[in-house]
């Protein structure tokens, strides 16, 4: 894939790499090199050369297919302001992504800034199976019905799009990536077939195993302080001992130096085991606090949606049924009528029409509700999961740096260690015997005089 082109999604700051690549959100970058990692090496048109990371960028070689404008769309999908991005919705919908901010929209933004958005044309909705068409206002009776079924009426969650088997081929959010907002629609059965689990739940509880991941890393990082501060403790109290004081000469100024290195290297230990505190677990902790709050602030959100969803798909089986009801009463009286005319049997009938219109009114009024709660559901979940996406790379780039610092001080606390016996190696390497005799005789010598043999 070497010289292929892509586009920054995110900015990017080149701290996360020492050989990193600075970018803004929207420029092109030339891809050199496309190892195993998740990092690659690009160049700027500018000539800046660096990696980055894989999920920060969008290959521009690989575009989504274009399906067949409805009338009144723009055929084209250029003219878009920066950062905006044209997708299908798995309903056949067309809808506009802003990268740089993650919001959603069915409305076409326009180049120009103040102006409205464009409106995006209207087609018929689909609830379930069920193609509606016509306004919430068209009356419906036995005569003018415009629902329309097709064989096996398959539901998944009974809140979301119809099974594929029935639908046109679903074009990706995300074309060319494995992204979450095209995954976690339908609802999964746990292993005993009994209960269901919603996909957006499946994969909030993987973002909660990060966060407790995250937790439990912090906590290793704690006991590796203890063990830290415990070793730097017992090398303290060693070169506080005694034992062997008294070597003297030059081999005495080596130990002594030996146990004063040891306390050095205690002080070493307890700087280690300081910055461990400030720099690796409370950042992990602090940052897990902030993710916790987003997780429920997303959990919420969805959860009220969906509630919401699906009260208006229990109104529309509700006026379905109703509809239906009206529909035999009318067909019934009706039977009546052509077996027994009378003044009172064509009112009923009269009767029985008007009600069955209601009831088509109100079906077409309850659809019209759903497919607003289902259109922003669907905008809400491709923006929420799009914000996960966001935080998991922020999450594992927070721990993957921190743990970078942890490796980095390690490496550091072993250079300062060697340091500590530079100078014991220096003092051993100037043991000598003969010149610490030579030193003491000096000093303690009591005169030149030796004896002679007595003479008579």
């Amino acid at each position: 894939m070497s010289g292929t082109r892509c586009q920054a999604l995110y900015p990017f700051s080149g701290e996360r790499h020492r050989q990193g690549l600075r970018f803004a959100a929207g420029e092109l970058i030339t891809v050199l090199q496309v190892p195993d990692g998740g990092w690659w090496e690009g160049q700027k048109e500018d000539g800046l050369r660096g990696w980055f990371p894989a999920s920060y960028v969008q290959l521009l070689e690989q575009k989504p297919r274009k399906a067949t404008p409805q009338p009144g769309e723009d055929t084209l999908n250029g003219h878009l302001p920066p950062g905006w991005q044209s997708y299908m919705s798995p309903q056949g919908r067309r809808y506009y992504v802003n990268t740089f901010t993650n919001e959603t929209t069915w409305e076409r933004p326009s180049s120009v800034p103040g102006t409205p958005k464009s409106p995006v044309a209207q087609k018929s909705s689909a609830v379930n199976g069920y193609y509606i068409s016509g306004s919430p206002g068209h009356q419906l009776d036995s005569g003018h019905m415009s629902l329309r079924k097709p064989s096996g009426d398959p539901q998944i969650n009974c809140v979301t799009f119809p099974h594929p088997d029935i639908m046109p081929e679903q074009q990706l959010l995300k074309p060319s990536e494995w992204s979450y907002c095209d995954y976690f629609w339908a609802d999964k059965k746990d292993s005993q077939g009994n209960n269901t689990v919603s996909g957006f739940e499946i994969l909030l509880q993987k973002q909660l195993k990060g966060k407790q991941m995250q937790k439990e890393m912090a906590e290793f990082v704690r006991e590796r302080i203890k063990i830290e501060e415990e070793y730097a403790k017992n090398l303290s109290k060693l070169s506080q001992n005694s034992l062997a004081a008294q070597e003297e000469g030059t081999l005495g100024e080596a130990w002594a130096q030996l146990k004063k290195s040891l306390a050095d290297e205690a002080e070493v230990h307890l700087k280690f085991s300081s910055k461990l505190q400030s720099e690796v677990e409370k950042p992990l902790l602090n940052f897990r606090e902030n993710f916790k709050k987003d997780m429920k602030k997303c959990d919420h959100h969805i959860a009220d949606l969906r509630k919401h969803l699906a009260s208006r798909y229990t109104a529309v089986e509700k006026a379905r049924k109703a509809l239906t009801e009206r529909q035999k009463d009318l067909e019934m009286k009706t039977q009546q009528l052509e077996v027994k005319l009378s003044n009172k049997t064509e009112e009923e009938i009269k009767k029985a029409r008007r009600k069955s219109t209601q009831a088509g009114d109100d079906l077409m009024r309850c659809v019209d509700l759903y497919n607003q709660a289902q259109s922003k559901w669907f905008e809400e979940m491709v923006t929420t999961t799009l914000e996960l996406e966001r935080l998991e790379v922020e999450r594992v780039e927070m721990i993957r740096q921190h743990l970078c610092q942890y490796t980095q001080l390690r490496h550091e606390t072993d250079m300062f260690n060697q340091s500590t016996v530079e100078l014991v190696d220096q003092l051993l390497r100037k043991v000598d015997p003969a010149k610490d005799r030579e030193l003491w005789v000096k000093e303690h010598k009591t005169g030149d005089i030796r004896p002679v043999d007595m003479e008579i």
